[in-house]
């Protein structure tokens, strides 16, 4: 007996064409979304945001974040955005939480509740265990009426928005606008504890963040490796100094030791003539170069060297050289 052809099934033709104006139609009805959170931010929902902050600011414990579905993924990324900026904070799964995950939960902590119709059952036990251990219980939804909102001690109400999917099902706006609203909680909470650059560094040592966010004390070298030569030196001897530091370039200092000046390779190419190996540091060097303190950080330091177009900086206190930076050093260290 012969074995029958398998049945191929013809793959639909796409409209490439069609792509864009539908990539554009979800992004206009995801910024209306926006907008009308917003809207309502500069409306009936200040005071809650208000309070909401408030609250969480001033708890002893940590934020709880918790949901399932689209709105469990999107609590997940606001955890993480809370916890690296400065709100202790982490997520449990609206379900698991049921099943042993309320113990993670204490009487200190405050619980944000994200859910857009407020009406899954999965929440209810949540919603019971914060009512019998009197734990601030903070609701995201979109329906002031719902279980979820009633229960809560604050109720963040979004407005109602359309999907981007056509047929105004798959969650796409809602989720984009709880998590602007979860990103604008983090912020402000940021703002209001004074949150520094210094804080943040502590909280994201590691990748390319991390990097950006060393100073420059962490990546110059320092004593006898930095180029230096006192003010009418020949250049013949300063050249010696730059060769054999190899940063491409010598800075120059006065009798008590501070910057005067600093030679480069552009400045040999600008000074270039016969006598120029018996001149003087004085006649070649350019004056009051661009210096660095050793705590600006090294994203800041990456931008300097690149708007100056230059490849290396004196680090000084009081003027005085203590090290110095190259771009390569930058490189090393996965700032760029």
């Amino acid at each position: 007996m012969a074995l029958s052809k398998p049945r191929t099934t013809k793959p639909a033709m796409t409209d490439s064409a069609a792509a864009i104006p539908s990539a554009l139609r979800t992004l206009e009805a995801e910024a209306d979304g926006v907008t009308a959170l917003a809207a309502a931010l500069r409306s009936d929902l200040g005071s809650a945001f208000a309070a909401a902050i408030e609250t969480i600011r001033n708890a002893k414990g940590r934020l709880i974040i918790t949901g399932l579905g689209k709105s469990g993924h999107i609590g997940r990324k606001i955890a993480a955005t809370f916890a690296s900026t400065g709100t202790p904070a982490f997520f449990v799964h609206a379900s698991e939480a049921s099943h042993g995950d309320l113990g993670m939960i204490t009487a200190d902590d405050i619980i944000l509740a994200m859910s857009w119709s407020g009406e899954q059952p999965e929440m209810k036990n949540l919603i019971s265990y914060a009512k019998r251990f009197r734990i601030a219980l903070i609701a995201m939804t979109s329906d002031s009426g719902s279980t979820l909102a009633k229960a809560a001690d604050i109720s963040l109400t979004l407005p109602k928005a359309r999907e981007a999917c056509p047929h105004n099902l798959a969650p796409t706006t809602s989720s984009l606008m709880m998590l602007a609203l979860g990103d604008a909680i983090a912020i402000a909470l940021l703002e209001s504890r004074g949150f520094t650059s210094t804080d943040f560094s502590v909280l994201h040592p590691g990748g390319k963040l991390g990097a950006m966010l060393k100073y420059a004390r962490d990546l110059m070298h320092t004593g006898d490796a930095v180029p230096l030569k006192p003010l009418g030196t020949k250049m013949s001897d300063a050249l010696v100094e730059m060769s054999a530091k190899g940063f491409g370039c010598v800075g120059i200092v006065d009798a008590s030791g501070a910057v005067a000046g600093i030679v480069t390779d552009g400045d040999l190419r600008r000074h270039m003539r016969p006598d120029l190996m018996t001149a003087t540091v004085d006649e070649v060097m350019t004056k009051r170069p661009k210096t660095i303190s050793p705590g600006l950080l090294a994203g800041e330091t990456l931008e300097l060297l690149n708007s100056s177009k230059i490849t290396a900086l004196l680090v000084t206190e009081g003027n005085k050289p203590v090290g110095i930076v190259h771009l390569h050093d930058l490189l090393r260290a996965g700032v760029a």
